[in-house]
């Protein structure tokens, strides 16, 4: 079908006509889309100018937080990045960048979620790869670590980041001597990186080789004289030697390159404590605390400076306001307990303010079932203030475990104590009745007074040692050990000075003490993990025994790390018992089920005195001769146990006070091994990065 024509006369007085697809357009209409199609162009052309000066604002953005960067401003770098972000999301340099400073924030998680969109945007960037792996590495993804490493090696064999990136693998997998071998490979390809050199020595001195570590080190200040961090990790490792005056020295150097740098004016603090300079200790504390109100590290600085300059009080108030200000820092709780428990009476009214923390978290506990954590924290609450009336929870959580006759001695304390009421007289007087037909009333004998560990064990840390997080964290650690061992029935945890000056010292006082075995214990720690190393030695010679690790993460890792040590070194050690009661081929062992004790176990029992413990290692030793005969368990009570003897040969040898040792426990015990990760390690490694 034709259009339809329109006629219309032009400014000359002509007739024109136009026609629209199958119809004819007028000159008006043709204008009017002239119009529309300038309007748009203007309209592309300002988006296009808005785009350009978007990207603008987005460099600008991005060269901040490069600029912040450089001056380790890492929020003011994060902020800019973002920032940058939300003018330009697809800006790849500004992502990984985001992503980095997460990752120095110790914002792990967050890291990776911007690592990875950097990724997205740069695969082929490697530099972003590397970023990727240290960021897993740290979050303990350590096999997705692995893989990216991998990759990125496959790729580029002597990638530098990657090379230290799988040296840190190796120190997060508890390999450190392999990280050695990486990283020596590394220092010969890349002879003046500051990082590798520093990374070696550090790795070699946390495997005690300072003599070796100490080359690297003077590498590191030769070739990077002008570099304060140099400075700063030549201190740390001179302390870690016990080279307390060049290490003040270095820090000293440190902040003369680069004053108020936190880091190394902590360090110094700590440096000064560890030299027994406690006064300068605790003024360089002020400083940190003028800087930062809530630095709590530098509280307990300063809390603990007091405590050794013997102001006892107000070592207690300035640790209440650390305490105040981070309530899960465990090493400040334990300080503070530790001084209370020291210096104050047991009616002190601070005692039962501080027992009162411990009291709820272990009703929150018991609440939930979890009896062993709760009879933790109801003995922290009771060795505060012993007289409180949540003993009876405690009893009642004892009594749950089954083990009534421990609940009827905490129910008459309770009577001694003046707290009871008609409930617990009845209590006391039903299960009174209950354990009539005990084991141990059978047997007429008092497992109350005849409990008696047989393993004496001291506790210290030398005062050298110190974490680079907590000063005297070893001393903290086995000050929390030794209250654990004290709940182990076999052992003995002796009542000795924590802090020794030396080893040869802490030998010499376990030797005149007559210890069996003497642990020393070193703490190292980051801002999320912590690990406990204890050296066991023994008593006589100063022998090495075993080696026990223990790493733990998170909240109450101080606790857990602990206890974790305090069960490796009960299940080395051989069980031990005595023969209190005999008659006639029925016999009597002061060790129950509470102990470990069996149906069916047999021991031997070997003549009073004769088993002696091994020169090196863990166990002991006695003549064949010496054993006279065998015990085998029939019947364990909670706190006892009875059963035949069987005598070794034709004449009856066996008396009252022999020996009862675990037959299967002769040679050296199975001891759990953890994985033994160097928290504080990691942490350096990964600030070096």
């Amino acid at each position: 079908m034709k259009g339809r024509e329109e006629e219309n006369i032009n400014h000359k007085g002509h007739k024109v006509t136009r026609r629209r697809g199958g119809e004819k357009y007028s000159i008006p209409f043709v204008r009017l889309c002239v119009l529309c199609g300038f309007i748009l162009f203007l309209f592309l052309c300002g988006n296009l100018q808005l785009h350009a000066q978007s990207a603008s604002n987005a460099a600008a953005y991005y060269d901040q937080g490069r600029a912040s960067m450089l001056a380790e401003d890492w929020y003011a770098a994060a902020e800019s990045f973002i920032e940058c972000l939300h003018l330009n999301p697809a800006h790849a340099e500004g992502t990984a960048a985001l992503a980095e400073c997460y990752y120095e924030l110790g914002e792990f998680d967050e890291a990776l979620t911007w690592v990875r969109k950097a990724r997205s945007l740069a695969r082929g960037n490697m530099g972003v790869a590397n970023l990727e792996a240290s960021t897993l590495i740290a979050l303990g993804r350590l096999d997705t670590a692995s893989t990216v490493i991998s990759d990125i090696l496959s790729r580029e064999p002597y990638n530098r980041e990657a090379l230290f990136a799988a040296a840190e693998l190796d120190v997060a997998r508890g390999r450190s001597a392999e990280a050695v071998i990486r990283f020596r490979d590394a220092v010969r390809r890349y002879p003046d990186d500051r990082r590798l050199l520093l990374s070696l020595a550090l790795v070699l001195g946390s495997l005690g080789d300072g003599e070796g570590a100490r080359p690297f080190v003077e590498r590191a200040l030769a070739q990077h004289s002008d570099d304060y961090r140099v400075y700063y990790y030549a201190a740390y490792l001179d302390a870690q030697a016990g080279r307390i005056n060049e290490a003040i020295r270095y820090a000293a150097e440190a902040l003369s390159r680069r004053p108020g740098y936190t880091p190394a004016q902590t360090l110094l603090a700590s440096l000064r404590y560890r030299s027994g300079r406690y006064a300068e200790a605790s003024a360089l504390a002020d400083e940190l605390i003028a800087k930062n109100r809530d630095d709590a590290g530098a509280w307990y600085l300063k809390g603990l400076s007091l405590a050794r300059m013997g102001r006892s009080a107000d070592a207690i108030r300035v640790l209440s306001e650390a305490s105040a200000i981070d309530g899960e820092d465990e090493f400040i709780r334990s300080s503070l307990e530790d001084i209370l428990v020291g210096s104050t009476a047991i009616e002190d009214p601070q005692r039962s303010r501080w027992a009162a923390w411990h009291f709820a978290r272990g009703q929150d506990y018991r609440v939930r079932n979890l009896a062993e954590q709760a009879l933790f924290e109801y003995r922290r609450g009771l060795r505060l203030n012993p007289f409180a009336k949540e003993r009876r929870e405690y009893a009642e959580i004892l009594r749950l475990q089954g083990y009534p006759a421990r609940y009827l001695e905490e129910l008459r304390f309770l009577q001694d104590q003046g707290q009871a009421d008609r409930s617990l007289n009845d209590a006391v007087e039903v299960y009174d009745s209950l354990l009539s037909d005990a084991l141990f009333r059978r047997w007429q004998v008092n497992p109350m007074e005849l409990a008696s560990p047989h393993w004496k064990i001291a506790v210290f840390s030398v005062v050298s040692q110190s974490s680079f997080y907590h000063a005297d964290a070893g001393a903290v650690g086995a000050s929390w050990i030794r209250e654990l061992l004290i709940h182990d029935r076999n052992i003995a945890p002796m009542n000795l000075e924590l802090r020794q000056p030396s080893f040869s010292q802490a030998f010499r006082t376990a030797r005149e003490a007559g210890a069996d075995y003497f642990l020393v214990i070193s703490v190292s720690e980051n801002e999320r993990d912590l690990s406990i190393k204890g050296e066991l030695f023994v008593g006589r010679t100063g022998s090495p025994a075993e080696t026990f690790y223990t790493y733990r993460t998170g909240q109450d890792r101080l606790r857990n790390a602990g206890r974790g040590l305090a069960d490796q070194l009960a299940v080395a050690l051989p069980f031990r018992g005595e023969l209190i009661v005999r008659r006639q081929a029925q016999a009597l062992l002061d060790k129950g089920r509470a102990d470990g004790v069996k149906i069916e176990q047999v021991y031997d029992v070997v003549k009073k005195g004769r088993a002696a413990i091994l020169n090196e290692g863990i166990g002991l030793y006695y003549a064949p001769d010496d054993v006279v005969g065998t015990f085998t368990v029939e019947n364990a009570d909670e706190e006892v146990a009875s059963g035949a003897l069987a005598r070794n040969g034709f004449f009856d040898r066996i008396a009252v006070g022999d020996e009862l040792i675990l037959q299967n426990e002769k040679t050296e015990s199975a001891v759990p091994r953890e994985n033994q990760t160097n928290a504080e390690l990691q942490n350096l490694l990964r600030k070096l990065r």
